[in-house]
């Protein structure tokens, strides 16, 4: 058994737009999480052509330790806490596989993403059977929510409801934003509709982690976004040329920090 949700994040700009600066924020918020022996390593970014689908394969590896919950620490072999990301983006559409060497066939993530010029409506937009769509939760995000937002996670320059833009004239989005979008067609809209599929087979633990995995995917998704959002004035001139060139210094850059400095960024939450 799977544990499929899709989140539903809509955001104040162009599906052209977000495409830049989804690329800028990873790799800024990559090394927010890097450093003291945990982080993420690159191993590949490059172009890939299959199956007539035509994009950017990137491998990465998360070494995580004070990153997961305490019942998971208690369980877990030396190093086998460590997951690799393998991700296709042939946008607007991108496929994300996280996988264990430990848990083999028992554990993965799987986030399967449209991005769409709309504002969250589209039903099924993945087109899984009937009886599959029946079983999804869908979970919409608003980015401009602080009560979506755990406390220890909130920062008042990353919060979309008091960040203006200078560059767009964007924001702050007040608490009928949504709404103000639909009666402003012309304003930039679009949302990514994330959808994530959770295994993991260990007896006695298996619904306890899936949740638990889709809790913490919810607040990355919350998260980043709203960091996107407010980091709009740093990405938006920016060429896909531009992007490359930063991610290959990011890709250096992580390889530093994780190898010295203390434990940086998200922990997780227990409970």
């Amino acid at each position: 058994m799977v544990l499929i949700k899709e989140y539903r994040v809509v955001l104040p700009c162009t599906v052209e737009e977000y495409q830049v600066g989804q690329l800028y924020s990873v790799a800024e918020a990559s090394k927010n999480e890097t450093g003291g022996g945990e982080g993420i390593e690159v191993l590949m970014n490059e172009p890939y052509e299959k199956d007539g689908e035509k994009g950017q394969y990137t491998h990465k590896i998360y070494h995580l330790k004070s990153k997961v919950p305490g019942f998971v620490k208690m369980i877990a072999p030396e190093g086998s806490l460590v997951f690799h990301e393998k991700a296709w983006n042939a946008y607007p559409y991108c496929r994300t596989i996280v996988t264990n060497e430990y848990m083999k066939d028992d554990f993965f993530i799987k986030i399967e993403t449209w991005h769409k010029p709309d504002l969250g409506t589209i039903e099924n937009v993945h087109k899984l059977d009937s009886s599959t769509w029946k079983s999804v939760e869908v979970i919409p995000i608003d980015i401009a929510d602080r009560d979506q937002v755990a406390h220890g996670d909130y920062k008042a320059d990353e919060d979309p409801a008091l960040f203006k833009s200078t560059k767009t004239g964007r924001g702050p989005l007040g608490p009928n934003w949504k709404k103000e979008l639909v009666s402003n067609p012309e304003s930039p809209r679009m949302c990514a509709y994330k959808l994530v599929t959770v295994k993991f087979k260990w007896w006695g633990l298996q619904n306890k982690v899936e949740n638990f995995i889709h809790k913490q995917e919810k607040r990355i998704f919350t998260n980043f976004h709203r960091q996107l959002f407010c980091w709009i004035d740093k990405w938006v001139d920016l060429t896909m040329e531009d992007i490359r060139r930063m991610e290959e210094e990011t890709q250096k850059e992580l390889e530093e920090m994780r190898k010295r400095g203390s434990v940086r960024g998200t922990k997780a939450a227990d409970d």
